[in-house]
């Protein structure tokens, strides 16, 4: 019995030194990963969902770097001019227009907004998920009438720091929150604290969520959508910053929500097709 518990022992204690070295290597690789700037302020949680896609015998730890560096670059800061990154002193226009997704629809900022907030109330809490720098659009729901406590959720903590500077300095009702969507009970909590009509905007984010987990756009549509009035999710119908269409009209995504959930509109600006639903018809 003594020697079982000895040989017992003697093998949690290796199998927690595996552990320990282990988690001492996954630090070391993340900081590595993480040393470019693009990189930097990344949650641990969204490099780590692409670590492990390539975290395979074999590949080589500097081939692993490599390779999950070049899909954190597909899924964020492709989107981003590394002039973002570190910038000051910038009207809104400017950076809306530095962001591939941003200057996109800028031109039609207002009308998106019409549609969205259609057949709502003047006061509202809205709660854009993967936001980019798409706060710095405060400006049009101002413009259009409308009394917005928005808020931001955004995973490269550069474009967090730049939205809260623009929201202090400028005494708006708005605040951007630096956390990984993939962290949904966070997520929800955020949303359920906000305390007027809500609507959540998940705008060119999907691809970007199913290139680090598939099928986690519909998990996190499914939690978030009885939380709140309308949720609006938009995708590409062409490359960006290119005039070529899709052949892929994102048949699986529009058939998910059309069979879960009650469609308010879908309508289409400058290549971004919007799907506005709720959970219900009678809500």
């Amino acid at each position: 019995m003594e020697i079982l518990l000895s040989k017992t022992n003697e093998y949690l204690v290796n199998l927690l030194s595996k552990v320990c070295f282990n988690n001492i290597m996954d630090k070391k690789i993340y900081e590595k990963i993480t040393q470019k700037k693009e990189f930097s302020e990344l949650p641990k949680k969204d490099v780590g969902l692409a670590f492990e896609k390539f975290d395979k015998e074999n590949y080589c730890d500097e081939e692993k770097i490599k390779f999950t560096r070049n899909l954190l670059r597909n899924v964020f800061s492709g989107f981003t001019s590394l002039k973002l990154l570190n910038i000051k002193n910038k009207s809104p226009a400017w950076i809306l227009n530095k962001h591939l997704s941003t200057r996109e629809r800028f031109e039609y900022y207002e009308e998106i907004y019409k549609r969205i907030f259609n057949g709502v109330g003047k006061n509202l809490s809205v709660i854009d998920l993967g936001a980019g720098v798409n706060g710095f659009s405060y400006g049009f729901f101002k413009k259009l009438g409308f009394n917005v406590c928005y808020t931001a959720i955004e995973s490269m903590g550069q474009l967090v720091k730049l939205m809260n500077c623009y929201f202090l300095e400028n005494k708006l009702n708005a605040k951007a929150i630096y956390l990984s969507l993939f962290e949904t009970g966070k997520v929800k909590n955020i949303i359920m604290k906000e305390k007027n009509l809500r609507i959540v905007f998940l705008f060119k984010v999907i691809d970007s969520l199913e290139m680090l987990e598939r099928d986690y756009s519909k998990k996190l549509i499914s939690e978030i959508t009885p939380l709140v009035k309308k949720v609006v999710v938009s995708f590409a119908t062409r490359s960006m910053g290119r005039r070529k269409n899709f052949r892929a009209n994102r048949k699986w995504l529009v058939d998910f929500i059309r069979n879960n959930f009650f469609i308010l509109d879908d309508f289409e600006f400058a290549g971004e097709r919007y799907l506005v639903f709720r959970e219900t018809k009678d809500l």
